[in-house]
């Protein structure tokens, strides 16, 4: 079975180029008669995907197996086109081959399988003959694997008169000649080789083991030399290396001994690249073949290709040159020129093509001793490995999503083996399931190219974002090329990038509630990777943990919600009516940490956010660091009194707690209420005026603070807007109707849809007095966290149901419970979820709910309009109400749609 060493397996596109057939073209195998040499062609088409072995049939019918060694010895030359169809070239005088008169037979079998153990091959048998004109008294061959020398076979008159009549012991005459057994046949012939330093002779039989062909016919003598042979010597003429062998053929005719020059020579290099021209020389006369020759005389200088002989007009068309010397006959040939051809190649792993052009040279010359000499020489030429770059194209086809990326052109001898795709390899066939569709491109001079379609949306291209609204779409894959027949392997990185005008960038809501700034990111198609960072601080969940903030990525929004009082947040304004806080995040590239974009929510807080008055007399401030005042350290901020320094300081707070008759705390009366005023100071080191200042104020009902001791000390005028000690109220949002589980700051903003329904508490939680009564004035929702902003929804109105509401408001009894101990003090009610703007088209609302509320003393007799316990339409209780009052916020909800 032949590899390409002489077993080949075909699979195969192709391209068959013009081409003149003296003999049968139809089916499988064609056949081509060229001067003394046959040559049949394989069909690549048909035998494509095969595995082929190969034999040549004799007379007698037997088949004998044609490997490497076999063809050498035998006259058979096995090459490849360069449309990857095999040739099989066979000598006039090959083994196994019929010769009669001027008509030579060879007869081959092909068998074919799918399988590389041939099981079920299919045979196929072709027979031709040529035509072989008139012999030469000596010819010599020079083939590519093999050398080939036949001389005349010529008894002379008188040997043939000569009549022996008793054999004689030729070992004594011809002493280099081992006879065998008189007995033996008179056919039977021997060799004998001259080396430098010794003569050889072996058996016919044992020149044939050893490789060596030898032949006979009627009128001639052969003798055939593979290259490889033991006795072939490599000599230099003319700064020309040949191959020679000399040696002498002896055979027996009658009682005679007769013998023939076998020398042959054949040239190995004597090619030269340059200026983009393959020069090839050969001496004319080379010694082991002209020796004790004299009067040589040229007869003819012909030259061809690929076995064909060109005349001189066609020589240059082509652009050749032949020059027949005094000593040498000289071929130029342009690189590239007609009647070459291209053939992939490899080195060290690059790929690269060579020129290979198969010449034939024909020298015919006149001597003393031959009389007539034809050398005819085949050489296949192949030019130095050049690399070769490889085309790569990319179109990008925007509306239907794709990248064609067209790869090459290539010879016909190379093939798309696999894909390498995200480091995995991948065969042809099983590339569409990894989303690329491949193609191939033929042209009409035999090469190709491959186009690969992939989608925009696949795995393996990667999308980078490029700055404003482009992104990048990177196609990174590795294809495997396998030339034939030399079975070589390359690889060809293919990196395409198309850049798209397709980037949405993320976008950001932020919003506060009472306690916390919130900021939503929408993610976009360029951020998958970004890393949130505040400042140069990389925001994990494991960090957000450490400062208790809440951070949420469900890979379509990024969600943080930060304290107000908290490490990260900037305080840039400060009012008596409200305190201006801002969020800051960035977004960074994961691998550069490029700051590719940045969001912030700001707020107004209320200053009472910063302060807490215990019923107890204990005050808690906290004092802020505002922007611009970065070089202020908030452990020098101390009180009026400068020995009361912070319990508690961060970067950016500083945290007292102290009781309201220490720290240089002043006090005013008036009939209902005291107030309670301290302020934090910072003092630069020797200086007594601060350069901040923060005053606070803390008023208690009189009733709550006569057991309060206090100091009196001077008293400077407010500054900011006081905090309550006497009422504390919330307002909380439950999951389900049995009010069991409230939901937690954490779960906020809380996503609720259309008509689903909402379950409110209000709850009074200071002071803890069984006498008194909540009662629930107005309850409305609105868009921000302002109590006072527009536009209103009103959900109870006076304590009574919106009757302009689909959806009635809905109140739920409330009774004693181990959690509940004072049921009057918590009011229940339940609505459902409305679209907050009317005819809106949005997809998406954020609501807030606030109510206001009167608390009422039930043992004060009689109760009056302001205090009922029942709805009371008509009468809007907390803006005339004597009674202490309070309103309450929750939020935020957002409603889908």
């Amino acid at each position: 079975m032949m590899k390409l060493n002489l077993v080949q397996r075909l699979s195969l596109i192709v391209i068959f180029f013009s081409g003149v057939w003296t003999q049968d073209t139809q089916g499988p195998m064609s056949s081509e008669c060229l001067g003394d040499f046959l040559r049949i062609t394989l069909s690549a088409e048909y035998f494509e995907d095969k595995y082929l072995s190969l034999f040549v049939v004799d007379q007698s019918g037997t088949a004998w197996e044609l490997d490497e060694a076999m063809a050498a010895q035998c006259g058979y030359t096995v090459t490849h086109t360069t449309c990857r169809s095999i040739q099989l070239r066979a000598s006039a005088l090959s083994c196994h081959s019929h010769l009669e008169k001027d008509v030579f037979t060879v007869t081959v079998q092909i068998k074919a399988s799918h399988t590389p153990d041939m099981s079920n091959a299919t045979t196929h048998l072709k027979s031709a003959s040529c035509h072989y004109g008139l012999w030469s008294p000596r010819e010599i061959k020079c083939e590519n694997n093999y050398m080939e020398v036949s001389v005349r076979r010529e008894v002379p008159q008188t040997i043939k008169d000569f009549v022996q009549d008793e054999p004689e012991d030729w070992a004594l005459v011809f002493p280099e000649v081992k006879l065998q057994a008189k007995a033996e046949e008179a056919s039977l012939w021997q060799i004998v080789f001259h080396q430098p330093e010794e003569k050889r002779a072996l058996l016919v039989s044992n020149a044939w083991s050893a490789g060596y062909g030898l032949n006979a016919s009627d009128s001639r003598v052969l003798l055939r030399v593979p290259y490889t042979a033991a006795q072939v010597q490599l000599v230099e003429d003319q700064g020309i290396t040949f191959s020679v062998l000399r040696s002498s053929t002896f055979y027996k005719y009658q009682w005679v001994i007769l013998m023939v020059d076998t020398a042959v020579a054949c040239p190995v290099d004597g090619v030269d690249y340059t200026n983009k021209t393959i020069t090839w020389a050969v001496p004319k006369y080379i010694p082991p073949l002209s020796a004790g020759m004299t009067g040589f005389k040229d007869v003819l200088v012909e030259a061809g290709v690929d076995l064909h002989r060109l005349s001189a007009k066609e020589m240059a068309s082509r652009k050749y040159v032949l020059l027949n010397e005094l000593t040498t006959i000289t071929m130029k040939i342009p690189i590239g020129a007609e009647g070459g051809y291209y053939k992939t190649s490899v080195s060290n792993g690059q790929f690269g093509v060579k020129y290979t052009i198969n010449l034939l040279l024909e020298h015919q010359w006149e001597d003393n001793k031959w009389g007539l000499t034809k050398y005819t020489i085949i050489k296949e030429i192949e030019t130095p490995f050049e690399q070769a770059e490889v085309a790569i194209t990319n179109n990008l086809n925007l509306s239907a999503g794709l990248m064609n990326v067209t790869v090459g052109t290539f010879l016909p001898d190379a093939e798309l083996l696999n894909l390498t795709i995200e480091g995995v390899v991948v065969a042809v066939p099983e590339a569409v399931q990894h989303g690329f569709l491949i193609h191939r491109t033929s042209y009409a001079n035999g090469s190709k190219a491959y186009v690969l379609q992939v989608s925009l949306d696949a795995p393996s291209v990667k999308k980078e974002y490029m700055g404003e609204d482009m992104r990048a779409y990177t196609l990174n894959v590795t294809l495997t090329f396998i030339t034939y027949p030399s079975s070589e392997t390359f690889v060809v990185p293919v990196v395409a990038l198309s850049a798209v005008k397709d980037a949405v960038l993320p976008s950001a809501t932020g919003f506060c509630d009472g306690r916390n700034l919130h900021l939503i990111i929408t993610r976009g198609n360029v951020d998958q990777n970004w890393l949130p960072f505040i400042s140069d601080w990389h925001l994990t969940q494991e960090a957000a943990q450490k400062y208790n903030y809440i951070l949420r990525d469900n890979g379509t929004h990024l969600a943080i919600s930060v304290p107000f009082l908290s490490p990260h947040v900037s305080y840039e304004g400060f009012h008596t009516s409200a305190i201006k806080a801002s969020f800051y995040l960035i977004l960074k590239d994961d691998i550069t940490l490029a700051q590719r974009r940045d969001f912030s929510v700001s707020c107004l807080f209320s200053p009472s956010e910063l302060i807490q008055c215990l019923p107890n007399g204990t005050v808690i401030i906290t004092a802020i660091k505002l922007v611009g005042g970065e070089d202020l350290d908030t452990a020098l901020l101390v009180l009026r009194d400068r020995q009361c320094k912070p319990s508690l300081v961060t970067e950016r707070t500083a945290t007292f707690k102290f009781n309201v008759n220490t720290c240089g705390t002043s006090r005013k009366f008036n009939s209902t209420t005291v107030t309670y005023e301290n302020e934090v100071l910072y003092f630069r080191p020797g200086d007594d005026i601060p350069i901040y200042q923060l005053k606070f104020l803390c008023l208690y009902p009189v009733e709550q603070t006569a057991d309060v001791p206090y100091e009196s000390k001077k008293n400077p005028p407010p500054s900011i807007q006081p905090g309550s000690g006497c009422l504390a109220l919330s307002l909380k949002l439950f999951k389900e109707k049995s009010y069991s589980e409230p939901y937690q700051e954490s779960e906020y903003p809380l996503v609720k849809y259309l008509r689903e329904a909402l379950y409110f508490e209000v709850e009074l939680l200071q002071p803890k007095d069984a006498r008194l009564d909540l009662n629930l004035d107005d309850c409305w929702a609105t868009h921000s966290q302002s109590q006072d902003s527009l536009p209103q929804w009103h959900i109870l109105i006076h304590g009574c149901e919106n009757n302009k509401d689909s959806y009635r408001t809905v109140f739920h009894e409330v009774n004693y419970s181990l959690r509940v101990k004072f049921p009057q003090h918590l009011k229940r009610f339940e609505v459902r979820m409305f679209t907050f703007f009317q005819g809106t088209s949005l997809s998406q609302e954020q609501l807030y709910f606030h109510c206001s509320v009167v608390i009422c003393n039930t043992k004060q007799q009689p109760l009056d309009l302001f205090c009922p316990r029942r709805c009371n339409p008509g009468k809007h209780r907390f803006a005339h109400s004597a009674h202490p009052h309070g309103q309450v916020s929750s939020g935020p909800v957002l409603l889908r749609k």
